[in-house]
């Protein structure tokens, strides 16, 4: 199935260079029917297929769509529109990025899929660090994963540069135990965007992931 026509990537251009209130209400029509509906029925189709391997995956697009509008109030770009749209597809929703899960952008220029643990809470960056020393053998199996690899690269994140006394032994032997972050992303092409193969390919990369989520979702999993 095709999701967005040409004009999905041409009106992002457009609003790039014209990001104002005024230029946007103009053109709120065309944004309804280029990028926000097709992009609604993507999330839609795709929460269904991710729900196939995940049956607790119960959220709808609404619980997953960012809006477009950026929050201004202390940024010191004042633009009120971004220039790419994107959703949080996890069993918390938008509202839960520190939940393994699957975020996409779709803008202009790339289609980037993201997964992992993005903001994590103290107590949560505490828990997911303990998960890691007494399992630094089966994480690193994780993200060395020749599929994970090649589609993904590493596991990204800032680092501290001092770490609880308590971690620098398995530090040692895994230096992503300083991240603050353990995420990772994949951009794919934007001719992706009129292809049927989108929602397949975008799956597939969320898929690759499996190892790497499925050890960062078992602390979670251990507090419920």
């Amino acid at each position: 199935m095709k999701y967005f026509s040409p004009d999905f990537v041409q009106f992002f251009k457009d609003l790039a260079a014209n990001n104002r209130k005024e230029w946007f209400d103009e053109n709120r029509k065309r944004y309804e029917k280029e990028v926000k509906n097709p992009f609604a029925a993507f999330v839609a189709d795709l929460i269904i297929a991710m729900r196939a391997e995940e049956p607790e995956l119960l959220v709808e697009a609404k619980d997953c769509i960012f809006r477009i509008n950026r929050d201004i109030r202390f940024s010191k770009d004042k633009t009120p529109y971004k220039t790419q749209c994107s959703a949080l597809i996890s069993a918390g929703g938008k509202n839960h990025m520190a939940t393994p899960g699957l975020y996409i952008e779709f803008g202009p220029e790339k289609i980037a899929v993201y997964g992992g643990i993005y903001e994590p809470d103290a107590n949560l960056l505490k828990d997911v660090r303990w998960h890691i020393a007494e399992n630094t053998n089966a994480f690193k199996k994780a993200y060395t994963n020749a599929d994970f690899v090649k589609t993904y690269g590493s596991i990204k994140g800032e680092q501290n540069k001092r770490l609880d006394k308590d971690f620098l032994e398995a530090a040692a032997r895994e230096p992503l135990l300083f991240n603050k972050q353990f995420y990772y992303y994949a951009h794919l092409p934007t001719s992706l965007y009129t292809s049927p193969e989108l929602l397949p390919t975008v799956l597939k990369t969320y898929q690759v992931a499996e190892p790497v989520r499925n050890f960062l979702r078992q602390e979670k999993k251990k507090k419920k």
